[in-house]
């Protein structure tokens, strides 16, 4: 997600990701004089390693929960229904809602909850590698669910990559770059300011790229590549004007394949965006840099870890640009107004009205990947 929230700050390191969670609550003790009592609570600590706040008739201490689909969005901006909906409300609306299980899982963000209903899972991840990272970790090594046969739906907004991407447009990510490996300069230090900011550094390369399953990235393309998906009047005017002459600009969103910049830094302007082109290419992706977020790499390293990266599905939107535009300066975009609310006004200067159009046609691709999925036809 590409979300300037003022409560982000950049982490040093991505810390150790993968300790054991536990996940019980304790029990409290009954009077020793009440043997019933007794017995009541001792039945109860048995249990309690897998008790939850909300009890199905699946959840059992004996058996896990299987779960289908782990729809990872990582954001909302109201409630999980009924009002203005973020990355996570309308897969919530559709494949949880009514009837659905609530369980508290150890990770970074304590007040999340994971959905469960139908073999159906959600988990807001939280924004920046290092919380993806984390929670990802978190919900896999739940020892209460089995994600033997799931996948990952990892879902979210992001910005376009300018000369290709279109705000509204959804992206199946192939691959994620870390940005943050490798040497950056201030370009006013550079002997050329005019030239690339960022360095490789082969020392990096084993943690700064991870490639999605080719095969299933092809079949996913094969039943999302002709979904239709919408833009507004506002939002076409706002790309024509932006970048007058371009046909690339002046189109309707589409559904696109490419490689994802991943970032815990909230960048914009035309030399960060030269960079990533030049990142994409240095380590040799399939598929061209297409938008910019702040998780996906982080949800990437912590699936390979439990051993699912083979089963990861990336789809992300684009709500903004990577570059300024119509006059657009880092001074007025975030030294006094930004955060989530101020993206997802219908007067944005960064994303004009798109946003809730492209929450719409996020879910509208990812739809037909989760009923493929649990039809047993991907």
């Amino acid at each position: 997600m590409r979300i300037n929230m003022k409560w982000l700050r950049h982490p040093a390191l991505l810390a150790p990701l993968f300790v054991a969670f536990a996940a019980g609550t304790a029990c409290s003790s009954a009077p020793a004089k009440e043997t019933a009592e007794i017995a009541k609570t001792s039945k109860m600590e048995e249990t309690s390693k897998t008790a939850e706040t909300a009890k199905t008739p699946e959840s059992t201490k004996n058996e896990k929960i299987p779960i289908r689909v782990l729809i990872l969005p990582k954001f909302e901006v109201g409630e999980m229904s009924g009002d203005f909906a973020g990355e996570a409300q309308l897969y919530y609306e559709k494949y949880l809602g009514e009837g659905v299980a609530e369980y508290t899982v150890r990770g970074v963000n304590e007040s999340s909850r994971l959905y469960v209903k139908d073999g159906v899972a959600l988990y807001l991840l939280g924004m920046g590698k290092v919380q993806a990272a984390l929670n990802t970790w978190a919900v896999l090594s739940d020892e209460r669910f089995d994600f033997s046969n799931a996948y990952i739906l990892s879902t979210g907004c992001s910005g376009s990559a300018a000369g290709s991407t279109v705000m509204g447009d959804v992206c199946l990510v192939t691959a994620a770059v870390d940005y943050d490996l490798g040497h950056h300069a201030d370009s006013r230090e550079l002997e050329n300011p005019a030239s690339l900011s960022w360095f490789r550094d082969s020392d990096f390369d084993d943690e700064a790229v991870r490639r999605l399953n080719p095969e299933l990235m092809d079949r996913v393309w094969s039943i999302i590549q002709n979904v239709p998906v919408h833009t507004t009047e506002k939002t076409r005017a706002y790309m024509r004007q932006a970048f007058p002459g371009e046909e690339w600009a002046d189109r309707d969103p589409g559904i696109l394949r490419g490689t994802t910049i991943t970032s815990d830094n909230y960048w914009k302007g035309k030399y960060d965006h030269e960079n990533c082109i030049a990142a994409v290419k240095s380590y040799g992706c399939a598929d061209p840099f297409a938008v910019a977020e702040m998780e996906e790499i982080g949800v990437f390293k912590a699936a390979e870890k439990a051993g699912m990266l083979d089963r990861v599905i990336s789809l992300r939107d684009s709500v903004n640009m990577d570059v300024f535009v119509h006059g657009a300066t880092p001074e007025s975009l975030w030294a006094e107004k930004s955060g989530s609310a101020e993206l997802a006004s219908e007067d944005s200067a960064e994303s004009a009205d798109i946003f809730e159009t492209a929450m719409e046609n996020n879910f509208a691709v990812g739809d037909v990947i989760i009923r493929a999925i649990l039809d047993g036809k991907l």
